[in-house]
């Protein structure tokens, strides 16, 4: 197996200019020839000098990605221990993911045959990194921010119905919230644009960043041997490579929430089912999605410990399944709900965007209207977009947890074809100590939100012997 595509990745030290910073990742492949590329971030609210820590981490997060694919990352720049760790952890992590997921467990259209791991390649040692971090010194760690106000919130927020629910909820109990937006330089803003417009009108704490990292991707697959010359024009419902995605936007954001004292992090990650095993041949990983598990969250509030203090990252989501995420978005916030674009491929008609209709997110938001009993045309779904689904369904391109799936079916009553299965489990509030631990709620907001959250659901579920079952009379410490 021979994946090498690069000798080595270097991130030069980011140039602060106004508004705007401006990173080289230079990258030198096996044949030794070198390619540039300028990674480019802009902010409404200037970052400082006090914020570089946070600019150099978001300039390296994406290499992340290609741990398995060079043999050195290069740092152009001191780094703290802190970073470092994390770095390294990361890393790890991703390169373990990307072997599974992307080379290993499905096919890949991108990658061209020849450099697909065969049986005997998938093991603990090929999925481990090649690269290893290196820069000039390590220095000791420094808090970056001030005081933090732990009473506001920022919310990565991307136009789905978790973040759109998540803010929602919090402006309801009284949280000081900030909508955050990370506005890629392609087509996929596209998924934002309404919501980030609409919040852009309401709420003066709206914010966005900027950047071309979309662009960084495409330049690596195009200096990737691994990769099919012809990627450019290949049109899939996945990324080639990448699956470290939500730290990038994370660390784009924390000068934000350095700047504004904001102390509470929240990224819309809902419930992560732990019952199917998180291993592939002795080698565990996080199903492409590590980015948006609780032991994520818990990574970084141990990078936060050291460097923001106070800083807590967590969901308001977590414990309750997509269908319910939709039915209180769009029962209890119907206007914002119609701002929801959930689609791989959304399109222009006239000054307004829609979603396809056809792509795998569009079919599991139809599913889920469809299952609470809403119009599709809230969210500017057609007809013939309804009525295709059941054919679309068909293909099994649709991604969602099966009993989640089948119960929605259940509601859905959609065709004799399509009756699904009850899983009641699906409308309940789920407890499990590893993946959705409810006490990681901070206190201040742990009752308001479950008492929202307790009209949508049917009762609270543990997990015992495989199986979601009732838990009597729970009780959940203040």
């Amino acid at each position: 197996m021979n994946l090498q595509c690069f000798e080595s990745i270097a991130v030069s030290e980011p140039v602060l200019q106004g508004a705007c910073a401006d990173t080289k990742i230079s990258c030198i492949d096996t044949a030794g020839e070198k390619h540039l590329f300028r990674l480019r971030f802009k902010y409404e609210e200037p970052p400082s000098q006090t914020h570089l820590a946070l600019l150099r981490l978001s300039s390296v997060m994406p290499l992340l990605n290609y741990g398995l694919f060079t043999r050195e990352i290069r740092l152009e720049w001191q780094v703290s221990k802190a970073d470092f760790s994390l770095l390294n952890d990361l890393l790890d992590v991703f390169s373990k993911d990307i072997f599974i997921n992307k080379l290993v467990r499905r096919k890949n259209p991108y990658v061209l045959p020849q450099h697909i791991p065969s049986d005997s390649e998938v093991s603990e040692a090929n999925a481990r990194p090649m690269a290893k971090i290196v820069a000039p010194s390590l220095v000791d760690d420094v808090p970056i921010s001030p005081e933090l106000n732990e009473n506001a919130c920022g919310v990565l927020s991307s136009g789905g119905k978790e973040s759109l629910l998540t803010y929602a909820m919090l402006k309801e109990v009284g949280a000081e919230v900030h909508p955050l937006y990370v506005n890629e330089s392609g087509g996929h803003w596209r998924t934002a644009l309404p919501a980030y417009r609409h919040h852009k009108k309401i709420d003066p704490n709206t914010a966005r960043v900027w950047t071309n990292v979309d662009r960084l991707y495409t330049f690596m697959l195009d200096h990737m041997k691994i990769i099919r010359p012809d990627h450019r024009k290949i049109w899939a419902d996945t990324y080639p490579i990448r699956l470290c995605i939500f730290p990038v936007y994370v660390f784009l954001l924390l000068p934000i929430f350095a700047r504004r004292k904001i102390g509470n992090l929240l990224i819309g990650s809902e419930l992560d089912d732990p019952r199917i095993s998180p291993y592939f041949k002795g080698i565990q990983h996080h199903f492409g999605v590590y980015d948006q598990t609780q032991d994520f969250d818990l990574r970084m509030e141990q990078w936060f410990a050291k460097r923001m203090p106070g800083m807590r990252q967590w969901s308001a989501v977590r414990f309750v399944s997509g269908m319910i995420v939709e039915r209180i978005l769009t029962s209890r916030y119907p206007e914002l709900a119609r701002f929801q674009r959930s689609c791989h491929s959304c399109r222009f008609d006239g000054a307004n965007l829609l979603p396809c209709g056809k792509c795998s997110k569009c079919q599991g938001v139809l599913l889920f209207l469809l299952a609470n009993g809403v119009d599709p045309a809230i969210m500017g779904y057609q007809k013939e977009d309804v009525a295709a689904l059941p054919a679309r369904l068909a293909t099994g391109v649709l991604r969602l947890d099966e009993e989640e799936r089948d119960h929605s079916l259940y509601l859905a009553k959609l065709t004799p074809n399509f009756k699904g299965e009850e899983n009641a489990h699906v409308e309940t509030i789920h407890l499990h100590k590893s993946t959705s631990d409810l006490e990681l709620v901070p206190a201040r907001f742990r009752h308001p939100l479950l008492k929202i959250l307790t009209k949508y659901k049917q009762g609270f579920t543990t997990l015992k012997e495989d199986s979601w079952v009732p838990i009597e009379n729970a009780t959940i410490s203040p």
